[in-house]
């Protein structure tokens, strides 16, 4: 018997309207659910015409990997334990070597091989090589050969730099030493020469990162520092129990406690990278030397000569910073790189979780040349950036100084150091969100196979953070430089947000940014109240204490109250960018 009343189904049209009475959404722009792929048309059957099933619907669009939300909630947890364990044993080696000599020497020394992995490599392999590889899966071997390739290069390229890296420590080291200071040359070369090596460890876990997250395999490459962190924590307990300390007068790389430390830094860095291996040979992958250049890698190297401009210049800056934090008192460099450490925990957690999951599909936006979902993604990671930092920033500003007391004021370390850890992240806080956005727009340009216009951008950056720099001996007293060195640094990523946001726009026409500022605006006002509420918290902990117990208390019981009021707010406003966050919290209570 048939049915007079039944509809027929017709799959949707690409391109084509729908008719004015339907109330389809054509897509979703903030989650980009693929709804213009199941919208249908109903009307009326017609006479004798078959029924069409639901099966019979046009192919869906090819997978994408895992949703942002769900990826990058499972990378926040990973990335979370990661940061933890390594900001433990950043606390372990105040704690076990003090915050003088010694530990600014190690921290100038632990920061080349960073310096040279993103000269070589670094910079080209987390930003340039994920879109290409992305490209390169549409091939027959679906990028195998391409892979191979790109692995053989960098490889070789590593390996040569170390060695050579290697062999000009002392070099580096007059860089990045101001002899009028008071920090040791021969310790931080004597350090040099332990931990330089990394720069080839670096390189492979970055190269191999790139290739699993292209796959959209994320875990392995979140969970691999913490095998690091736990390395490095083993190791300065170690020193820690050796009897004596570093001897700064007549340092040697022979001394028990550097050879120890320096060896096992670089071991787990090396334990980080190898960790990844197995992953990828699971992802199909098979490592084979494939020698030679095609079209594509001739694009990659000149994407690549972009990159490592930017992160030529990005350097001259980084450069200037350590020279200028070496004029004042000791402790000055391992005030800013702690403080800064404390700076980047969140983003490092919630900030770049986001962006490796989003990477990918960035990537494939801007190989379609689909710009419409390229804004929709930029969007939506603004948005998510800005819900969950500022907060974060804004309760960072009020405790900042019971933080440095609290973490860094034991053992061998000094409370007058420690104070100016605190002051240091308190001051430089309100860029957490500016420095977050300003890495996010250079994936976009990455994406967009745009390389020059990042390195224009820190261009600018570097124009306008250098003078500011110099200026800073000279306005400053000795133990107040680091903290003017800090808040230039900050002054300095809302620059960059602000070009980074005006040029996107120029590029790609409109950004949304209006619901981008409303969500900012929700978002500070929450923040505010959060920031009163935990203040009003401070006034009851009695001063009585000593420094150590008083800066914990009011750690502990401002950050939760200033925290638990900004996010509640964000909760009555009903935010709807809060929603990824609570539900994948919400979700990871249920399972406890």
């Amino acid at each position: 018997m048939r049915d007079p009343d039944a509809t027929r189904f017709i799959p949707r049209t690409a391109g084509v309207p729908l008719a004015a009475p339907s109330r389809w959404p054509t897509a979703d722009p903030d989650v980009l659910r693929p709804y213009d792929a199941l919208a249908t048309q109903v009307m009326p059957r017609i006479k004798d015409a078959p029924l069409a099933r639901p099966a019979e619907a046009p192919e869906q669009p090819k997978d994408e990997g895992p949703s942002v939300a769900k990826a990058s909630g499972r990378m926040a947890i990973a990335s979370l334990i990661s940061r933890i364990t390594g900001f433990l044993w950043k606390v372990l080696l105040v704690a076990a070597i003090g915050s003088g000599v010694a530990t600014d020497s190690f921290n100038v020394a632990n920061t080349m091989p960073n310096i040279i992995f993103e000269l070589l490599l670094g910079g080209v392999l987390t930003s340039v090589v994920v879109p290409l590889l992305v490209r390169s899966q549409d091939d027959p071997d679906h990028g195998q050969a391409y892979a191979q390739r790109l692995l053989t290069t960098g490889v070789t390229v590593l390996f040569i730099g170390t060695v050579i890296a290697v062999i000009a420590a002392p070099a580096f080291t007059s860089l990045y030493i101001d002899s009028s200071g008071e920090a040791s040359a021969g310790l931080t070369t004597a350090f040099a020469y332990l931990l330089l090596p990394e720069i080839f460890f670096y390189g492979v876990f970055a190269l191999v990162s790139a290739m699993l997250n292209a796959k959209h395999v994320f875990g392995p490459t979140a969970w691999a520092p913490v095998i690091n962190n736990l390395v490095v924590i083993f190791t300065i307990l170690v020193v820690w129990l050796m009897p004596g300390s570093i001897d700064t007068g007549n340092p040697s790389i022979t001394d028990p406690k550097v050879l120890t430390l320096g060896l096992g830094v670089t071991g787990g860095i090396a334990a980080q990278a190898i960790m990844l291996v197995p992953p990828l040979l699971r992802s199909g992958f098979r490592p084979r030397w494939r020698w030679g250049l095609d079209s594509r890698m001739k694009e990659f190297g000149g994407l690549a000569l972009w990159v490592v401009g930017y992160v030529a210049v990005s350097q001259v800056g980084l450069t200037i910073t350590t020279r200028v934090l070496t004029k004042g008192t000791s402790g000055g460099v391992t005030a800013y790189n702690y403080a800064w450490l404390l700076f980047q925990l969140p983003y490092g957690v919630l900030g770049v979780s986001l962006l490796t999951a989003i990477m990918p599909r960035l990537s494939r936006a801007a190989a379609d040349g689909d710009t419409k979902k390229l804004v929709s993604d930029l969007s939506y990671a603004s948005r998510i950036s800005t819900v969950t930092l500022v907060p974060i920033s804004a309760v960072m500003t009020i405790v900042g100084t019971s933080m440095g007391v609290a973490l860094f004021a034991m053992g061998k370390g000094r409370l007058e150091d420690a104070e100016r850890m605190g002051q240091a992240l308190a001051i430089t806080a309100f860029a957490l969100l500016p420095y977050a956005l300003v890495m996010l727009q250079m994936r976009v340009f990455y994406a967009m196979k745009d390389a020059r216009t990042p390195t224009l951008i820190m261009i600018v950056m570097t124009l306008v953070k250098v003078p500011l720099l110099f200026l800073c001996p000279v306005l400053l007293n000795p133990e107040n430089i680091v903290l003017g060195v800090m808040m230039v640094n900050a002054l300095t990523y809302v620059i960059g947000a602000m070009l980074g946001q005006v040029w996107l726009w120029v590029t790609l026409g409109n950004l949304r940014s209006k619901r981008v500022i409303g969500v900012i605006l929700f978002t500070v006002v929450a923040s505010v109240l959060g920031v009163a509420a935990a203040w009003v918290v401070g006034l009851v902990v009695p001063s009585s204490l000593s420094p150590v117990p008083h800066a914990w208390i009011k750690l502990v019981l401002q950050g939760i109250v200033g925290i638990a009021v900004s996010f509640g707010v964000l909760m009555a406003l009903k935010v709807e960018e809060l929603k990824p966050v609570t539900s994948r919290f919400t979700r990871l209570i249920k399972r406890g």
